[in-house]
């Protein structure tokens, strides 16, 4: 997995490539969002266009990151999602959790 950040107006996006899976992914993805919370960024927006597969334990990671940023006030939402992605955040019921956007214009404006 590689993770690329960069920022659009008070937003840090991160573009995500790869797999999230159980590993080394998982903590590359907790040590970046640990990383911008400790940074005082609190408008996060996950990019998952680039992701081609995510197991039960990258789910858990992007779970475990939402509850991080929410702690501090922030707010964590994704966007780009793929079928797949969008399928299993329906079947687990998280996609009543997640903010999603199909559009990273749209996903921006809604920080505001």
């Amino acid at each position: 997995m590689q993770i690329e950040e960069r920022t659009v107006g008070n937003v840090k996006v991160l573009d995500v490539t790869g797999q999230i899976t159980m590993g080394q992914g998982n903590t590359q993805f907790k040590d970046k969002i640990h990383s911008m919370v400790n940074q005082g960024h609190k408008q996060i927006l996950v990019n998952l266009g680039g992701v081609s597969y995510v197991d039960s334990a990258g789910l858990g990671e992007l779970v475990a990151a939402f509850t991080t940023v929410s702690r501090t006030g922030g707010k964590m939402k994704l966007v780009n999602m793929t079928k797949k992605m969008n399928d299993l955040l329906a079947i687990t019921k998280l996609s009543n959790v997640f903010e999603t956007f199909d559009k990273e214009q749209d996903a921006v404006k809604s920080f505001n």
